[in-house]
C-alpha cells in the first residue's frame, strides 16, 4: 500500500509549514531575550567573530586553533546558559523547537545509508490516510483519560470499570517493555470502545503506530484486497501494515458476518502479530462463550492464552447520558430521589 504523489506532497508540505512556523517562534524568542538582555546579544555576535578569526588561524597553520576556538564558543555558550537562568529563562529557552525532536520535523530520521528511513510520525500519518482513519484524531480528542468519568458506574459494575482502567494505564506504561495484548468485552456501552480510545491517544503520543479498524471495516478491506483486482494493487502492502504496526485496535468484534474467510483472516492475523510481539487490542459485545461458538477454536485459545481478558458489565452509558441530559432524576434510582 503506498501514498499517491499528491498525498506524499502534502505531508512533506505540512513538514515544511511546521518547520517555518517553529522556525518563527525561536527567531521570536530570540528577540526576546536580545531586548531584555543586552548581554546575551554582545556575545552572539561575538561568536561570528571569533569563527573568523579562528578559520584564518586554522588556513595560516596555527595547530591550536581549532582546539582553542571551540573552547572558547564552549565557554560563550555557558555565559549564555547563566544570562538565561539570571533573567528567569530556562536555560535550552533558544535551543531550536521541534514537534518531532526525532526527524527534526523532516519525515525521515538521519542515517548513514542511502535509503531514508520513514520517521514515527510519517509513519503515523501515513497510516491514517492509508485507512482513511482521520476520524480517529476526533475520537481521541473525546475519549482520553483526561475525560474518563466514573459517575455512570455503581457497586460491582464500577469495580469492573476501575479494574480496566487500572489495566489500561499499566498497558500504557510498559507497553514499550512489555508485549501485551488486551481483550475488552461485556454488554454495550460500557466503556470498551472509550478506553481503546484512551490508550490510542496515549500511545499515537509517545510516537508509536496505531490502526484502528472497526472489526467490519478491516475484514471488509481484506476482502477486497482478495477478491477485488481492480483495487489490490492499491492496497500492496496491507498485511504487513495490520502486522506490524505497533498497535492494531479492532474494535466491536462479532459485528461483521462471520464466515471461513473471516475466521481464517482473523486467526492469520493474531498469529502473525503474536509471532512479531506485536500488541492488539480487541473490544466486543459478544461473551467468551459466543467468541468460543462463533470463531474457531485456534482463536478461542489465542485470545484466551495470548490476551489480558477484561470484563465490563453496567447499563448502556450513552442512553444514560440521553437520560440525565433530559431529567434531573437520578437514572439509577426509582424516580423518588432527585438531584
Amino acid at each position: 500500500m503506498a501514498l499517491s504523489n499528491n498525498q506524499y506532497e502534502a505531508i512533506i508540505k505540512g513538514y515544511e509549514r511546521t518547520r517555518d512556523a517553529n522556525r518563527v517562534l525561536t527567531e521570536q524568542k530570540r528577540d526576546h531575550v536580545y531586548g531584555m538582555i543586552p548581554e546575551f546579544r554582545q556575545l552572539a555576535d561575538s561568536v561570528s567573530t571569533l569563527s573568523v578569526s579562528g578559520m584564518r588561524r586554522m588556513l595560516e597553520g596555527d595547530g591550536n586553533a581549532r582546539a582553542n576556538l571551540h573552547q572558547q564558543l564552549a565557554e560563550i555558550a555557558a555565559a549564555q546558559k547563566r544570562l538565561l537562568e539570571e533573567h528567569g529563562f530556562p536555560s535550552d529557552y533558544l535551543e531550536p523547537v521541534y514537534n518531532c525532536p526525532d526527524c527534526k520535523d523532516t519525515g525521515y530520521l538521519p542515517g548513514k545509508t542511502a535509503v531514508r528511513e520513514k520517521c514515527h510520525c510519517f509513519r503515523q500519518q501515513e497510516i491514517s490516510i492509508l485507512y482513511a482513519q482521520s476520524h480517529i484524531q476526533d475520537m481521541i480528542t473525546r475519549e482520553n483519560f483526561s475525560t474518563l468519568s466514573y459517575e455512570y458506574y455503581r457497586d460491582q459494575d464500577l469495580r469492573h470499570f476501575e479494574a480496566a482502567v487500572r489495566l489500561s494505564k499499566k498497558f500504557v506504561q510498559n507497553f514499550k517493555e512489555d508485549y501485551h495484548n488486551l481483550f475488552f468485552y461485556g454488554t454495550v456501552g460500557t466503556g470498551k470502545s472509550f478506553l481503546s480510545g484512551c490508550i490510542a491517544k496515549e500511545l499515537l503520543e509517545t510516537g508509536n503506530s496505531v490502526i484502528y479498524f472497526s472489526a467490519s471495516g478491516m475484514f471488509e478491506l481484506l476482502a477486497m484486497y482478495s477478491f477485488d483486482a481492480k483495487v489490490k494493487e492499491s492496497l500492496y502492502g496491507l498485511y504487513d501494515d495490520l502486522y506490524d504496526c505497533d498497535l492494531l485496535i479492532i474494535d466491536d468484534l462479532g459485528t461483521e458476518i462471520t464466515n471461513n474467510f473471516v475466521t481464517s483472516q482473523l486467526f492469520s492475523c493474531l498469529n502473525q502479530r503474536h509471532l512479531r510481539q506485536k500488541a492488539t487490542l480487541i473490544s466486543t459485545n459478544i461473551s467468551l462463550e459466543e467468541l468460543r461458538d462463533r470463531y474457531s477454536d485456534r482463536i478461542f485459545s489465542r485470545i484466551t492464552s495470548s490476551f489480558t481478558l477484561c470484563k465490563l458489565t453496567g447499563p448502556d452509558i450513552r442512553i444514560l447520558k440521553r437520560r440525565m441530559a433530559n431529567t434531573t432524576i437520578d437514572p439509577y434510582s426509582n424516580g423518588s430521589n432527585r438531584h
